[in-house]
């Protein structure tokens, strides 16, 4: 079931049931008195089983370890507090540790009115509570986070982890860099097999701008391995050559959609954008990978519009946008 990538390096795969990255790429670290457990996967029972057998057929007691995340995602902090218990500590960086500790009505209420804003139909937004995994399959309440700030150094036996600060698909995605072999842990700052998801935050005036920001900031960086946080392994510098290519050629597409089909809302536009997923329309599409879809759309026209490429106007309770 595990696997061992390295002496006191170890990566569990943990699946992520009916959800299309399948699962998730969790590492562990030995050699010291705490291990180190980099992600964990959903508060769901499947997550759970696989977890801890892996951490059981590696022989570690979950007592002996702490929880580092990559980000705030529910896929890989959703089962981090059971892992910390009432011993162990959750490292994450401090813009998404804010946002794991404040998860609540509240919150989410606020990103369903930023969603009707943009055209998302409200008995969708409904329905969407109860099946999006991001809400549904959440971390619980925890007193054990402690904050990781860029340039800190986490030790695991005689390794040492830079934590180095990547904000796009979190405002506060971290890699962790052990630089004496090589080692670059992307959690989803950079996949080999999908392209992440770029969605609005809050406080991010242009997500998918930091993001790409982002990518050029490591590309370049001397990784001899690198370990993403779902599906297989890549190298570095072509596969954000790629990524910054497929960014670049879906703003060129959105452009294009609003040229032919002015005054779109975010929702509607994003029925126009080509997916890589099982549904013969955008009517048929699952409602949570919907959901992720309307915010990447949001998330390229705010970008578009930061370049002055379209405008946005008020229009109707709803935003609306257009090509310039």
């Amino acid at each position: 079931m595990t696997e061992r990538i390295a002496q006191g390096l170890y990566r569990i795969p943990v699946p992520l049931p009916g959800n299309p990255l399948r699962e998730l790429n969790s590492y562990l670290l030995t050699g010291g008195e705490r291990k180190l457990l980099i992600d964990t996967g959903f508060r769901q029972e499947e997550c759970r089983q696989a977890l801890f057998a892996g951490l059981a057929e590696l022989g570690v007691d979950p007592r002996d370890v702490d929880v580092v995340l990559t980000h705030l995602h529910s896929d890989h902090s959703g089962l981090a507090p059971e892992v910390a218990g009432d011993a162990g500590w959750i490292y994450a960086s401090g813009p998404d540790r804010d946002y794991l500790e404040h998860m609540g009505s509240d919150q989410w209420a606020r990103i369903d009115a930023f969603y009707r804003s943009e055209g998302f139909p409200p008995e969708l937004l409904v329905q969407n509570r109860t099946r999006n995994p991001s809400r549904a399959l959440i971390p619980a309440p925890t007193t054990r986070y402690r904050t990781l700030e860029p340039g800190a150094l986490l030790e695991a036996g005689s390794r040492r982890l830079r934590c180095i600060l990547v904000p796009g698909h979190t405002p506060g995605q971290m890699c962790f860099w052990e630089e004496r072999e090589g080692i670059l842990f992307t959690g989803d700052h950079v996949l080999f097999d999908i392209s992440p998801n770029i969605t609005p935050w809050a406080g991010m005036e242009d997500a998918l701008g930091s993001y790409l920001e982002s990518l050029r900031a490591v590309r370049d960086m001397p990784v001899r391995l690198s370990l993403p946080g779902h599906r297989g392994r890549g190298e570095l510098a072509p596969r954000v050559d790629s990524l910054l290519e497929h960014h670049a050629r879906r703003l060129d597409g959105l452009h294009a959609i609003l040229r032919e089909r002015p005054e779109l809302t975010a929702y509607e536009a994003a029925g126009f954008m080509r997916w890589r997923i099982r549904a013969s329309s955008w009517k048929d599409f699952p409602l949570a990978q919907k959901w992720f879809a309307v915010g990447e759309c949001i998330a390229h026209l705010d970008h578009l519009r930061m370049l002055g490429r379209v405008i946005r106007f008020w229009e109707g309770g709803v935003w609306r946008y257009r090509a310039v």
